[in-house]
């Protein structure tokens, strides 16, 4: 299982054009991929549960990635949240 910690540095958050991004980069995935942000946690293999979390510029995110290929995309994801 991989872990990290990403900020949300997309001034508007995460709002239909960004989460779109982000479910056609988790999708093709077989891991088991959780987005929390507070007590809240989404699938972002679905834009409908990762717009439900409501990310704001600056929050801070936790994200874990179980499965076989979760290193790659740990390091996708990592470069998705680095973009502003």
């Amino acid at each position: 299982m991989k872990k990290l910690t990403a900020t949300c540095l997309f001034k508007e958050g995460i709002h239909a054009r960004p989460a779109s991004e982000l479910v056609k980069l988790c999708q093709p995935s077989k891991s088991e991929i959780i987005i929390r942000k507070d007590s809240s946690e989404g699938n972002p293999k679905s834009i409908l549960s990762l717009m439900s979390l409501g990310i704001s510029y600056n929050d801070v995110l936790t994200i874990e990635i179980s499965g076989d290929d979760e290193s790659t995309v740990a390091s996708s994801i990592e470069s998705f949240f680095k973009q502003k």
